[in-house]
């Protein structure tokens, strides 16, 4: 028998931790596959609401917002390339160009995780395909031309992407959604909600999610 977790995976399509701890936590539930199932649910939080359009040069944007070197960014930026690679994902070895809003991906993965959406259960592939996207191709997860092609590349309705990218369909929820974990005191990502009462911060290791997993199923049983 086994006991179903409900996960909230609050990130952003631009954060390399995020892909990191979406890797790890995916490994974490194989391992506890004979235990644990999960709901995964992908909640919005943008790391530059403010981004303008077109986006800034990473380097200078790390130098504002962390004070860190272009030295230091390049150690940081092998670090994480190689926490990707331990775990099966790729990101560039050149790193980002720049960072871009990512406020329209996430209006897609709102639409994407509808109960009536069809097809349906596709949020996870559209998430995985979008940090690929960004992180391992080097696409701007800004470009409504991008987002329709990897919303059709996972089985999604292009036609309806278009039309999501070119109003406003899901601003309110999406806002909503930002405003809630953010009240609820989520100011980094990512951030792992297990029934909406066990918090686990960051891109943590497969190991620490998979003793997460089974002490919070075993309190279940």
């Amino acid at each position: 028998m086994t006991t179903t977790l409900k996960i909230d995976f609050v990130s952003d399509v631009s954060c390399p931790w995020c892909a990191i701890g979406l890797s790890a936590l995916e490994q974490a539930l194989q391992r506890v596959a004979e235990e644990v199932t999960a709901e995964i649910h992908f909640q919005p939080f943008e790391l530059n609401s403010q981004m303008p359009p077109g986006g800034q040069d990473i380097t200078e944007h790390l130098t504002q917002k962390y004070g860190s070197s272009p030295e230091q960014q390049a150690q940081n930026r092998e670090a994480i390339r190689q926490r990707g690679a331990d775990l099966g994902f790729s990101f560039r070895k050149a790193g980002r160009d720049r960072i871009y809003n990512t406020f329209d991906a996430h209006r897609l993965l709102h639409w994407a995780g509808l109960p009536d959406t069809r097809p349906a259960g596709l949020q996870p592939a559209l998430k995985k395909a979008l940090l690929q996207a960004y992180f391992t191709d080097g696409e701007s997860p800004e470009s409504h031309d991008v987002l329709q092609r990897v919303a059709g590349d996972v089985g999604l309705d292009a036609g309806r992407a278009r039309e999501i990218l070119s109003g406003d369909d899901y601003a309110n929820e999406v806002r909503e959604r930002e405003r809630y974990y953010t009240d609820a005191g989520i100011h980094s990502v990512p951030a792992v909600i297990i029934n909406e009462r066990h918090l686990i911060s960051g891109g943590q290791p497969v190991e620490v999610f998979e003793q997460a997993l089974r002490r919070i199923a075993a309190s279940l049983a």
